[in-house]
């Protein structure tokens, strides 16, 4: 495997979120069962759909996961109530998380994982900040079976973004006249294990 890129340093004395308070779930691009494969309420990047085909076969050399390149695709931040909100001697804001993660397939054994973020911070019925993050990674996978492929891609490439993703975010809401927000590593595994036993259920019962 190719090394990871090394994570950026992130400031520390930001509001940490853990990963029980997100709501985080899993979009692999994959049809849903149900019937109500939607992607996320409407934020940037929602509704991903791959491809009828994905990369396939048995591995032909050492497995490897590259990262081709790294960017935002789409970023905002709204601050409706300053400076009202921003005044000392108020309540912390109540911040709720929700990280999606989602794909698309591409040629030439490549494929597009995002990172999608959005965190609203209120206080009573006064909405602090709203912060949307889509950060995603072009990623080239070679040699790899195709009962490795889905874990690759929904547990070790978000693994890859989430330092960056977090890093941006945390950034956006200091700029914005609050405290960071710095999340926790998510259980990126456990998400993808979750999203498989509910799919694994949902077609038990259809």
């Amino acid at each position: 495997m190719a090394k990871k890129p090394k994570k950026p340093d992130a400031d520390k004395n930001g509001e940490t979120i853990d990963e029980n308070s997100l709501n985080i779930s899993v979009d692999d691009g994959a049809a849903d069962t149900a019937g109500d494969g939607q992607a996320g309420d409407g934020q940037a990047g929602d509704g991903q759909a791959a491809p009828a085909t994905e990369p396939a076969g048995e591995p032909a050399g050492e497995p490897m996961l590259s990262v081709l390149a790294q960017y935002t695709r789409d970023m905002s931040f709204e601050n409706p109530n300053a400076p009202d909100s921003l005044r000392s001697g108020q309540p912390a804001p109540e911040v709720n998380i929700d990280l999606r993660i989602g794909r698309e397939i591409g040629e030439n054994d490549t494929v597009e994982i995002s990172i999608l973020i959005k965190a609203q911070a209120v206080r009573g019925d006064q909405t602090i900040f709203i912060a949307e993050l889509d950060y995603a990674g072009l990623f080239g996978i070679k040699n790899v079976g195709v009962e490795q492929i889905q874990p690759l891609m929904m547990i070790e490439c978000p693994r890859i973004l989430f330092p960056y993703a977090r890093k941006i975010l945390a950034d956006m809401t200091q700029d914005g006249g609050h405290m960071p927000i710095m999340l926790d590593m998510p259980d990126f595994a456990g998400m993808f294990r979750d999203e498989m036993m509910r799919r694994a259920k949902e077609q038990g019962l259809n």
